[in-house]
């Protein structure tokens, strides 16, 4: 008997890193030591006061059935109090501010409560690949923002032709972003929430990485714009800034009506977080933040070391001033990261992440996570230096 997929599901293939982790496997089993610098999944874990929290809570016996749908008060409280430290904006805890399972579902499904078949997204390109997965799930056309080097990886909204910017329902947005660590200013922000007020468009900031910035810099949300929340939602997530990524938590904040309409969605489809995730978020963002800057100072130092070994090994790499990837064009030219980074994979050990899975403008480059031991880091980039000068 045949089984069919749906119709919008048939023509994905599995998610990059899925088929990834099947080659690493069969190259661990013939006995390679493979470092991996692909995926951005933090290596360090939270600090204790963190994780006692989740274990207290976990230890109650009131705390083990359902959690309130969008999460609790006390944890959208919580949201409330860190954006108005950390940004200066204010929220409503009851309209603006929504639990997530982690941001990432946030982003697949706000596609699906807001994009109609025949609707357009404007999708950065290279941009993270549930952007696009989640608008042609819902049926809707994707127009592409390339990101280019020479306007530091912005997209130009100026250019988006009139037709298109009248059909568009959605516009994305991720700074510091992922994958080229590049940053956006207010005055950027403020162009997006411009474009969005005068096309009716929403524009979705994909926030997960403010917290994770070097050199004095502080990334600021789309929120601090004058009247954002007209247009705006936010994405955040605990995952990168506490080091909570297996957790599954985070936060959309923003436009009363986007928050609605996910919260009824959701509704539907989960049953919210794990209340001592609730409970332990809550301590995460009420608690000592000072210790975010050591554990920058650690991505910092493998930032230094990654850029460093590329340009030396003839890679055309900028220094990232936030998030933890390092973006980096390949040496000689070399247009296939495909090709590049598996036999790079195959004759070295090292596993980083191909360009083009992030779009056709990805193309030419790989992206590295920082987020391997520093010692394991320094090693990994031991080997491509060697190995692109052997090859070449």
């Amino acid at each position: 008997m045949m089984i069919k997929p749906a119709d919008r599901i048939a023509p994905f293939k599995p998610y990059f890193f899925a088929s990834l982790n099947q080659k690493i496997s069969a190259l661990q089993a013939k006995g390679m030591d493979v470092i991996r610098i692909d995926m951005g999944s933090p290596d360090l874990p939270p600090p204790d006061f963190i994780i006692d929290a989740l274990e207290a809570s976990a230890r109650r016996s009131d705390t083990h059935g359902y959690s309130p749908i969008g999460g609790s008060k006390a944890f959208r409280q919580a949201v409330v109090a860190y954006y108005l430290r950390r940004f200066g904006v204010d929220l409503d805890v009851n309209q603006e501010v929504l639990a997530l399972i982690g941001s990432k579902e946030g982003l697949f499904n706000l596609a699906q409560v807001l994009l109609n078949p025949g609707d357009v997204a404007l999708i950065p390109d290279p941009g993270y690949p549930v952007y696009s997965a989640g608008a042609q799930i819902a049926g809707a056309e994707i127009y592409t923002l390339p990101l280019l080097s020479e306007h530091g990886y912005l997209p130009d909204l100026a250019s988006v032709p009139e037709d298109i910017a009248r059909r568009a329902k959605l516009l994305w947005l991720n700074y510091p972003n992922n994958p080229t660590g590049a940053i956006a200013s207010l005055d950027f922000f403020k162009q997006a929430v411009d474009f969005g007020r005068r096309y009716n468009v929403v524009v979705a900031h994909d926030a997960p990485y403010t917290d994770v910035c070097f050199d004095g810099y502080v990334a600021p949300s789309i929120l601090q714009v004058e009247g954002a929340k007209e247009v705006a939602v936010e994405m955040n997530s605990l995952s990168k800034t506490y080091n909570m990524a297996g957790w599954r938590v985070g936060m959309a904040v923003g436009n009363a009506q986007v928050i609605g309409y996910l919260n009824t969605y959701k509704s539907q489809m989960d049953s919210s977080v794990f209340t001592p995730v609730l409970e332990a978020a809550i301590t995460a963002m009420r608690g000592d933040q000072e210790w975010i800057d050591d554990r920058n100072q650690v991505y910092k130092e493998r930032r230094d070391i990654v850029v460093s070994a590329l340009r030396q090994a003839g890679f055309q790499v900028e220094v990232p001033p936030a998030a933890f990837y390092v973006w980096a064009g390949l040496p000689d030219h070399r247009k296939d990261s495909e090709s590049f980074c598996m036999q790079l994979l195959a004759e070295t050990g090292v596993s980083t992440t191909p360009g083009i899975v992030y779009g056709q403008y990805g193309e030419g480059y790989l992206r590295i996570s920082l987020v391997t031991p520093t010692d394991r880091m320094k090693e990994a980039m031991q080997r491509i230096v060697t190995w692109v000068h052997h090859t070449h």
